[in-house]
């Protein structure tokens, strides 16, 4: 049953219960470094870092045992779609933070492509009743932009509100930007940080067309990254990039999915000194082209997965800290709508449950080291929008955290998927990493499976 849950110990502005835990033997991966401690919770904070021998615990701390576990900063996934309101059917936020924090994801930013969309002041504020009543995460929510809807946008409050979600690609109703007075006008005006889905929506048309002329509706979903071209890719980018520098602008590209977006970011500044910045989401670390062949529209996505030069030009990316962010685009959709057809089926798929353990799987194979997993999962997302006390292991920080067994092999079947959807395009897969224990806000709330569904998040507020 949904219900709003008060957060614990707070009625009024007073506390009333004082908790307290106790992480032992763990080893922390944190700001770039990997080091065994222990680490002491009191409420919501983290209290101390260092060895219990010389911290004073408070009576009836609970102790947690996380030898040979490791213990990371909880997951902040700045790009997600849990289709709530008016498209429940496939998600809403209670299953699908459900399903977030069984994967150490504890914190999620979700976007406007919702019906209604959320590009008014009112709908967003509906949307944060929503989140505070069901999420078991940490929660915030982007306004959309439209060609009309610049006065709302210019509302919003920077220290509440993660940020404008800009469509330059082709999406539902009115959020398609395609006016180039509208755009202006919005890099001109707005003081927040706009992320941008940049495909160029007329050589997505013009290809459309071409494929549909070869093989009328029945096109081979292989075909999607000759439609949604790297072309398309890279001359949106380039414009969003170019209206950025010409108005200084703060500008996140999401989703990179080709080697030649690349061109367009800088490594040679600290990531609070960037204006411009991007991500990339696991499926494009992970799928290449040749998937298609296997798991056909399961993997269609938009901008869609293309090929294996990519796939290594982007991890190539994170490394070198062209990339500043991985996420998931969390987008689920039912298995009797992605079975259609290839212009019927809808892009997208879902993944947070297995982000984190997906990019664990790819430290077993030498691809990512995991500092630089936690720096983009974690870290980065904090610093890029600035979210208030969150995003590291720090004393008095909150206590968002991640307990993982790194080795102890489980597959993803259809029985321990906790998407509304049902599906995952990673069923069947075998990782060698396990989330033990998910704490969010110094509560666990996920614990080796069993999750305590009284619990709910807070909304993030942002330093700005």
């Amino acid at each position: 049953m949904k219900m709003k849950v008060p957060h614990l110990g707070d009625l009024g502005g007073k506390k009333l219960i004082m908790s307290s835990i106790l992480i032992k033997n763990a080893t922390i991966i944190n700001e770039g470094k990997v080091y065994g401690s222990d680490l002491l919770i009191v409420d919501e904070l983290i209290a101390s870092i260092g060895s219990s021998d010389q911290i004073k615990m408070p009576s009836g701390t609970k102790i947690i045992d996380a030898t040979g576990l490791l213990l990371i900063p909880g997951v902040i996934d700045d790009h997600v779609h849990f289709r709530e309101p008016g498209l429940t059917y496939k998600g809403d936020i209670f299953s699908e933070s459900r399903a977030a924090i069984a994967g150490g994801v504890t914190s999620f930013m979700d976007m406007p492509n919702t019906n209604p969309q959320t590009v008014t002041i009112d709908t967003l504020k509906e949307k944060y009743l929503i989140g505070s009543e069901n999420s078991f995460t940490n929660y915030s929510f982007y306004l959309g932009a439209t060609n009309t809807n610049l006065d709302e946008v210019l509302k919003v409050d920077p220290s509440a509100v993660c940020g404008i979600k800009l469509f330059m690609g082709s999406s539902t109703g009115n959020m398609l930007v395609d006016n180039e007075l509208a755009l202006r006008e919005l890099f001109a005006r707005t003081s927040l940080l706009i992320t941008a889905h940049c495909e160029d929506e007329p050589i997505i048309r013009k290809n459309s067309e071409i494929y549909r002329e070869k093989y009328g509706e029945e096109v081979p979903v292989k075909m999607h990254p000759m439609i949604r071209s790297r072309e398309a890719c890279f001359l949106s980018s380039l414009h969003a990039v170019n209206l950025a520098k010409e108005y200084n602008t703060r500008l996140h590209i999401l989703h990179l999915s080709t080697a030649d977006e690349l061109k367009l970011f800088r490594n040679n500044l600290a990531l609070d000194q960037k204006k411009i910045t991007g991500e990339v989401c696991v499926h494009y670390l992970w799928f290449d082209e040749s998937s298609y062949d296997d798991l056909g529209s399961l993997i269609k996505w938009n901008p869609a997965i293309k090929t294996r030069f990519d796939r290594d030009a982007l991890i190539n990316g994170v490394n070198n800290n062209l990339i500043d962010v991985v996420a998931t685009d969390h987008a689920p959709h039912t298995l009797a709508e992605k079975e259609n057809s290839y212009f019927k089926a809808p892009s997208g798929g879902p993944l947070i449950q297995h982000s984190l353990v997906a990019m664990l799987e790819l430290w077993h194979r030498k691809i990512f080291n995991i500092e630089k997993i936690v720096e983009m999962m974690c870290h980065n997302p904090a610093i890029l929008f600035n979210i208030r006390n969150r995003g590291f292991i720090r004393e008095g920080y909150q206590a968002d955290l991640c307990l993982v067994n790194p080795d102890s092999p489980w597959s993803v079947s259809k029985e321990n998927i906790l998407y509304k959807c049902g599906w995952s395009p990673f069923e069947g897969t075998t990782f060698q990493s396990k989330v033990v224990q998910t704490i969010v806000n110094g509560t666990i709330v996920y614990n080796n499976g069993v999750i305590n569904n009284d619990y709910r998040g807070q909304r993030l507020m942002f330093d700005r």
